[in-house]
C-alpha cells in the first residue's frame, strides 16, 4: 500500500474528502518526523512506538574494491509493533 492508497483508504472510512485525508496523513508523518527529530517516542498505544536509536560506527568493505572503509555512527528511525498489531497479524 502507497501513500495515494492510505490517503483513499483514510477518505472513505472517516468520510473525507481525498484532500483533507492527504493533509492529515502529512500532518501526522510531520509529527512523526518533528517528535523524532527531538530524539522523542512516539507512542501509538495498540499500535505501537516509533523511536531513534543509535547506530554505532562499524568498519566495512567498499563492494567494488574491497578497500576498508569507516561507516560512521549515526542516528536510525525504529518502530517497535504493539501487543494488537502483533496479534492482528498473527
Amino acid at each position: 500500500m502507497n501513500k495515494n492508497e492510505v490517503v483513499t483508504f483514510i477518505a472513505g472510512s472517516a468520510e473525507l474528502t481525498k484532500v483533507e485525508a492527504g493533509r492529515a496523513v502529512d500532518a501526522f508523518i510531520e509529527a512523526i518526523e518533528k517528535t523524532l527529530k527531538k530524539k522523542e517516542e512516539v507512542r501509538l498505544v495498540g499500535f505501537g512506538t516509533f523511536y531513534v536509536s543509535k547506530r554505532a560506527a562499524t568498519k566495512g568493505r567498499n563492494p567494488r574494491t574491497g578497500a576498508a572503509i569507516s561507516i560512521p555512527a549515526s542516528l536510525q528511525p525504529r518502530f517497535k509493533p504493539g501487543k494488537s498489531l502483533k496479534d492482528a497479524i498473527s
